[in-house]
Protein backbone atom coordinates (compact mmCIF):
# COMPACT_ATOMS: atom_id res chain seq x y z
CA UNK A 1 0.00 0.00 0.00
CA UNK A 2 1.07 3.27 -0.87
CA UNK A 3 0.55 6.81 1.54
CA UNK A 4 2.29 10.36 1.45
CA UNK A 5 5.13 11.25 4.03
CA UNK A 6 7.45 13.68 4.24
CA UNK A 7 9.76 12.60 6.82
CA UNK A 8 11.10 9.08 8.37
CA UNK A 9 13.44 10.07 11.26
CA UNK A 10 15.48 6.93 13.50
CA UNK A 11 16.33 7.20 16.96
CA UNK A 12 13.69 10.13 18.03
CA UNK A 13 13.56 9.47 21.93
CA UNK A 14 10.54 11.55 22.47
CA UNK A 15 7.43 10.14 20.17
CA UNK A 16 6.35 7.34 22.50
CA UNK A 17 8.81 5.14 25.23
CA UNK A 18 12.20 4.31 24.52
CA UNK A 19 14.18 4.35 21.08
CA UNK A 20 11.86 4.97 18.20
CA UNK A 21 12.03 5.23 14.51
CA UNK A 22 9.57 8.25 13.50
CA UNK A 23 7.48 8.22 10.71
CA UNK A 24 6.29 11.74 9.58
CA UNK A 25 2.83 11.78 7.74
CA UNK A 26 2.07 13.88 5.26
CA UNK A 27 -1.56 16.01 5.20
CA UNK A 28 -3.10 17.36 8.43
CA UNK A 29 -6.81 19.28 8.77
CA UNK A 30 -6.02 21.67 11.68
CA UNK A 31 -3.88 24.41 11.35
CA UNK A 32 -2.62 25.36 14.48
CA UNK A 33 -0.71 28.23 15.55
CA UNK A 34 2.15 27.26 16.83
CA UNK A 35 2.74 23.93 14.52
CA UNK A 36 6.43 23.40 14.56
CA UNK A 37 5.95 20.76 11.58
CA UNK A 38 4.65 23.43 9.13
CA UNK A 39 5.69 20.99 5.70
CA UNK A 40 3.65 18.27 7.24
CA UNK A 41 -0.07 20.88 6.27
CA UNK A 42 -0.54 19.71 2.63
CA UNK A 43 -0.81 16.13 1.96
CA UNK A 44 0.67 16.71 -1.60
CA UNK A 45 3.55 18.94 -0.58
CA UNK A 46 4.90 22.37 -1.32
CA UNK A 47 7.84 24.03 -2.24
CA UNK A 48 10.35 24.76 0.03
CA UNK A 49 13.42 27.06 -0.41
CA UNK A 50 16.02 27.48 1.68
CA UNK A 51 17.58 30.79 0.99
CA UNK A 52 20.86 30.09 2.81
CA UNK A 53 21.52 27.11 0.57
CA UNK A 54 21.18 28.65 -2.81
CA UNK A 55 24.08 29.36 -4.74
CA UNK A 56 22.50 31.34 -7.55
CA UNK A 57 23.50 28.94 -10.40
CA UNK A 58 20.17 29.31 -12.69
CA UNK A 59 19.32 26.32 -13.04
CA UNK A 60 15.72 25.71 -11.63
CA UNK A 61 15.12 29.45 -13.94
CA UNK A 62 16.47 26.86 -16.66
CA UNK A 63 14.23 23.84 -16.26
CA UNK A 64 11.34 25.72 -14.80
CA UNK A 65 8.55 26.42 -17.80
CA UNK A 66 6.21 27.92 -15.02
CA UNK A 67 8.23 30.74 -14.04
CA UNK A 68 7.84 29.46 -10.21
CA UNK A 69 11.59 31.25 -10.48
CA UNK A 70 12.03 35.00 -10.40
CA UNK A 71 14.24 38.25 -9.65
CA UNK A 72 12.78 40.58 -7.50
CA UNK A 73 13.91 44.43 -7.85
CA UNK A 74 16.20 43.89 -5.45
CA UNK A 75 18.11 40.82 -6.68
CA UNK A 76 16.37 38.38 -4.74
CA UNK A 77 15.17 34.69 -5.27
CA UNK A 78 11.55 34.91 -5.21
CA UNK A 79 9.04 32.21 -5.40
CA UNK A 80 5.79 32.09 -6.77
CA UNK A 81 3.97 28.95 -5.52
CA UNK A 82 0.64 29.57 -6.78
CA UNK A 83 1.95 28.78 -10.43
CA UNK A 84 3.58 25.85 -8.98
CA UNK A 85 2.36 22.47 -9.86
CA UNK A 86 4.91 20.43 -7.82
CA UNK A 87 6.54 18.68 -11.34
CA UNK A 88 10.16 18.81 -9.19
CA UNK A 89 11.86 19.31 -11.98
CA UNK A 90 14.05 21.99 -9.80
CA UNK A 91 14.36 20.29 -6.95
CA UNK A 92 16.24 17.83 -9.81
CA UNK A 93 18.50 20.14 -10.74
CA UNK A 94 19.58 21.60 -7.64
CA UNK A 95 22.16 19.81 -6.10
CA UNK A 96 22.76 22.32 -3.42
CA UNK A 97 20.04 21.11 -1.91
CA UNK A 98 18.55 24.76 -1.21
CA UNK A 99 14.92 23.46 -3.06
CA UNK A 100 12.77 20.27 -1.98
CA UNK A 101 9.21 18.95 -2.27
CA UNK A 102 8.09 18.78 1.15
CA UNK A 103 5.10 15.23 0.45
CA UNK A 104 6.87 12.03 -0.83
CA UNK A 105 4.66 8.78 -1.96
CA UNK A 106 6.29 5.81 -0.47
CA UNK A 107 4.81 2.60 -0.21
CA UNK A 108 4.14 0.61 3.29
CA UNK A 109 7.49 -1.59 2.35
CA UNK A 110 10.04 0.14 2.07
CA UNK A 111 8.94 2.02 5.22
CA UNK A 112 9.37 -1.10 7.26
CA UNK A 113 12.86 -1.46 5.96
CA UNK A 114 13.61 1.60 7.23
CA UNK A 115 12.16 0.72 10.51
CA UNK A 116 13.54 -2.89 10.87
CA UNK A 117 17.14 -1.41 10.85
CA UNK A 118 17.01 0.07 14.46
CA UNK A 119 15.03 -3.68 15.56
CA UNK A 120 17.87 -4.01 17.77
CA UNK A 121 18.01 -1.18 19.36
CA UNK A 122 14.30 -1.09 20.60
CA UNK A 123 14.50 -3.35 23.26
CA UNK A 124 11.25 -3.94 25.46
CA UNK A 125 9.49 -0.69 24.60
CA UNK A 126 10.86 1.18 21.62
CA UNK A 127 9.33 0.88 18.45
CA UNK A 128 7.39 2.63 15.47
CA UNK A 129 5.83 5.99 16.02
CA UNK A 130 3.44 7.01 13.24
CA UNK A 131 3.26 11.45 13.57
CA UNK A 132 2.39 13.57 11.27
CA UNK A 133 0.56 15.86 10.14
CA UNK A 134 -2.24 13.85 10.92
CA UNK A 135 -1.74 9.93 10.26
CA UNK A 136 -5.40 9.10 10.93
CA UNK A 137 -5.96 11.32 7.36
CA UNK A 138 -4.63 8.26 5.88
CA UNK A 139 -6.07 5.11 8.22
CA UNK A 140 -5.43 2.70 5.28
CA UNK A 141 -2.01 3.23 4.54
CA UNK A 142 -1.47 3.81 8.27
CA UNK A 143 -3.10 0.51 9.23
CA UNK A 144 -0.99 -0.98 7.01
CA UNK A 145 2.08 0.31 8.42
CA UNK A 146 1.14 -0.85 11.75
CA UNK A 147 -0.05 -4.63 10.86
CA UNK A 148 3.52 -4.80 9.43
CA UNK A 149 5.12 -3.36 11.88
CA UNK A 150 3.54 -5.93 14.71
CA UNK A 151 4.00 -9.08 12.40
CA UNK A 152 7.66 -8.27 13.23
CA UNK A 153 6.99 -8.22 16.94
CA UNK A 154 7.57 -4.20 16.85
CA UNK A 155 5.85 -1.55 19.80
CA UNK A 156 3.51 0.33 17.54
CA UNK A 157 2.17 4.09 18.60
CA UNK A 158 -0.05 7.14 17.04
CA UNK A 159 0.56 10.42 17.50
CA UNK A 160 -3.26 12.11 16.60
CA UNK A 161 -5.35 14.93 17.27
CA UNK A 162 -8.24 12.71 17.18
CA UNK A 163 -9.99 15.09 14.70
CA UNK A 164 -11.07 12.42 12.36
CA UNK A 165 -14.21 9.98 11.62
CA UNK A 166 -14.00 7.44 14.38
CA UNK A 167 -14.09 5.15 11.46
CA UNK A 168 -10.90 6.11 10.73
CA UNK A 169 -9.67 5.12 14.71
CA UNK A 170 -11.12 1.49 13.54
CA UNK A 171 -8.80 0.88 10.62
CA UNK A 172 -6.17 1.01 13.07
CA UNK A 173 -6.94 0.48 16.71
CA UNK A 174 -6.18 -3.57 16.43
CA UNK A 175 -2.72 -3.03 15.49
CA UNK A 176 -1.64 -0.06 18.02
CA UNK A 177 -0.27 -0.43 21.02
CA UNK A 178 -0.28 3.06 22.08
CA UNK A 179 -2.47 6.49 20.97
CA UNK A 180 -0.61 10.04 21.44
CA UNK A 181 -3.41 12.03 21.61
CA UNK A 182 -3.01 15.26 21.59
CA UNK A 183 -5.57 17.54 23.58
CA UNK A 184 -4.82 21.07 23.02
CA UNK A 185 -7.76 23.60 24.91
CA UNK A 186 -11.14 22.56 26.25
CA UNK A 187 -13.42 25.61 25.05
CA UNK A 188 -14.63 25.13 21.47
CA UNK A 189 -14.28 29.17 20.55
CA UNK A 190 -10.32 28.68 21.98
CA UNK A 191 -9.74 25.85 20.05
CA UNK A 192 -11.63 27.31 17.12
CA UNK A 193 -9.50 30.17 16.77
CA UNK A 194 -6.03 28.55 17.73
CA UNK A 195 -6.48 25.59 15.33
CA UNK A 196 -9.21 26.37 12.98
CA UNK A 197 -11.55 23.75 14.14
CA UNK A 198 -13.84 22.87 16.72
CA UNK A 199 -12.69 20.59 19.56
CA UNK A 200 -16.31 18.07 19.73
CA UNK A 201 -14.98 15.74 17.64
CA UNK A 202 -11.72 14.71 18.83
CA UNK A 203 -13.39 14.97 22.48
CA UNK A 204 -16.33 12.41 21.56
CA UNK A 205 -13.36 10.12 19.91
CA UNK A 206 -11.04 10.20 23.14
CA UNK A 207 -14.34 9.25 25.13
CA UNK A 208 -14.56 6.53 22.87
CA UNK A 209 -10.94 5.46 22.62
CA UNK A 210 -11.13 5.38 26.41
CA UNK A 211 -14.52 3.23 26.68
CA UNK A 212 -13.13 0.76 24.19
CA UNK A 213 -9.84 0.46 26.48
CA UNK A 214 -7.24 2.03 24.48
CA UNK A 215 -3.86 2.46 25.88
CA UNK A 216 -3.11 6.52 25.47
CA UNK A 217 -1.31 9.30 26.77
CA UNK A 218 -2.80 12.42 26.73
CA UNK A 219 -0.33 15.18 25.05
CA UNK A 220 -1.03 18.88 26.17
CA UNK A 221 1.20 21.64 24.38
CA UNK A 222 1.91 24.22 26.70
CA UNK A 223 1.65 27.49 25.29
CA UNK A 224 1.70 30.44 27.66
CA UNK A 225 -1.81 33.10 27.36
CA UNK A 226 -2.72 30.39 25.01
CA UNK A 227 -3.83 27.07 27.05
CA UNK A 228 -2.45 27.39 30.06
CA UNK A 229 -5.16 29.77 32.23
CA UNK A 230 -6.57 28.57 35.44
CA UNK A 231 -9.32 27.89 33.99
CA UNK A 232 -8.06 25.60 30.85
CA UNK A 233 -6.11 23.31 32.96
CA UNK A 234 -9.43 23.02 36.20
CA UNK A 235 -11.46 22.04 32.49
CA UNK A 236 -8.92 19.70 31.36
CA UNK A 237 -8.43 17.89 34.21
CA UNK A 238 -12.09 17.67 34.81
CA UNK A 239 -12.41 16.18 31.47
CA UNK A 240 -10.27 13.50 31.83
CA UNK A 241 -11.15 12.50 35.20
CA UNK A 242 -14.47 11.58 33.64
CA UNK A 243 -13.13 9.52 31.32
CA UNK A 244 -13.85 5.67 32.00
CA UNK A 245 -10.14 5.06 32.20
CA UNK A 246 -7.51 7.05 33.75
CA UNK A 247 -5.04 7.89 31.45
CA UNK A 248 -1.65 9.35 31.91
CA UNK A 249 -0.63 12.68 30.58
CA UNK A 250 2.47 14.48 29.20
CA UNK A 251 3.02 18.38 29.29
CA UNK A 252 5.02 19.42 26.11
CA UNK A 253 6.44 22.83 26.15
CA UNK A 254 6.11 25.38 23.62
CA UNK A 255 9.43 25.86 21.38
CA UNK A 256 10.45 28.40 18.79
CA UNK A 257 12.60 26.38 16.56
CA UNK A 258 10.08 25.09 14.11
CA UNK A 259 9.81 28.95 13.07
CA UNK A 260 12.20 29.70 10.64
CA UNK A 261 10.24 26.94 8.57
CA UNK A 262 7.62 29.12 7.39
CA UNK A 263 9.72 31.64 5.41
CA UNK A 264 11.13 29.07 3.60
CA UNK A 265 7.58 27.27 2.53
CA UNK A 266 6.13 30.88 1.38
CA UNK A 267 3.59 30.74 4.98
CA UNK A 268 2.50 33.35 7.38
CA UNK A 269 4.02 32.65 11.00
CA UNK A 270 0.97 33.99 12.98
CA UNK A 271 1.78 32.69 16.29
CA UNK A 272 2.39 35.77 18.54
CA UNK A 273 5.57 36.33 20.25
CA UNK A 274 5.01 34.04 23.27
CA UNK A 275 7.56 33.25 25.93
CA UNK A 276 8.70 29.43 26.23
CA UNK A 277 7.71 27.93 29.22
CA UNK A 278 10.78 27.23 31.72
CA UNK A 279 11.30 23.85 33.86
CA UNK A 280 9.58 25.20 37.11
CA UNK A 281 6.23 26.09 35.51
CA UNK A 282 6.21 22.66 34.32
CA UNK A 283 6.55 21.22 37.46
CA UNK A 284 4.15 23.86 38.66
CA UNK A 285 1.35 22.25 35.85
CA UNK A 286 2.48 18.61 36.65
CA UNK A 287 1.52 18.91 40.27
CA UNK A 288 -1.34 20.72 39.36
CA UNK A 289 -2.76 17.66 37.65
CA UNK A 290 -0.71 15.54 40.26
CA UNK A 291 -3.00 16.52 43.16
CA UNK A 292 -6.34 15.72 41.19
CA UNK A 293 -5.04 12.15 40.66
CA UNK A 294 -3.94 12.25 37.58
CA UNK A 295 -0.50 10.83 36.59
CA UNK A 296 1.89 12.73 34.45
CA UNK A 297 4.93 11.56 33.00
CA UNK A 298 8.30 13.68 31.95
CA UNK A 299 6.28 16.61 32.99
Amino acid sequence: MKGRIFDIQRSCLHDGPGLRTTVFFAGCNLRCLWCHNPESLEINGRLQFLKIKCIGCGKCFDVCTANVHNIADNGAHIINRERCDLCGKCVDVCWAGALSITSREINSDDVIETVMRDKVFYKDNGGMTLSGGEPLLQPGFAGDLLKKAKANDIHTAVDTAGNVNYENFKQVMDYTDLFLYDLKCMDEKTHIHVTGASNKLLLENLKTLTAYGADILIRIPVICTINDSEKNMKDTAAFLAGLEQAVNVELLPYHKLGGGKYESLGISFNMPDIEVPDKEYLKELALFFLNRRINVVNG
